[in-house]
């Protein structure tokens, strides 16, 4: 079976459907059948969106994205450095 990658906006709208329903009395693996998801699935994504609201969540991921980038960036520059570090000490 193919996986599904759901934008942060779809977790949060299916979330609050969850939600919703899980108020009327559901079982939460019956919503986790409707919405398409396994149970892990959905604790998964309630501990990481929870409280959020859609432009939250779309902000929350762009940080997210930002946030690897510079460490990629620092991590590159960090070897940068060590190597310049060791070419000026002569141990090469």
């Amino acid at each position: 079976m193919a996986r599904k990658r759901h934008s942060a906006e779809q977790i949060v709208n299916k979330l609050r459907e969850t939600e919703v329903h899980l108020s009327q009395g559901l079982s939460v693996k019956q919503m986790c059948r409707q919405i398409g998801v396994t149970d892990q699935t959905y604790y998964k994504w309630r501990r990481e969106y929870g409280g959020l609201k859609t432009d939250q969540a779309k902000r929350f991921k762009d940080l997210e994205k930002e946030n690897a980038r510079l460490k990629n960036l620092v991590a590159e520059l960090s070897l940068d450095k060590q190597m310049l570090q060791d070419i000026a000490s002569g141990n090469f």
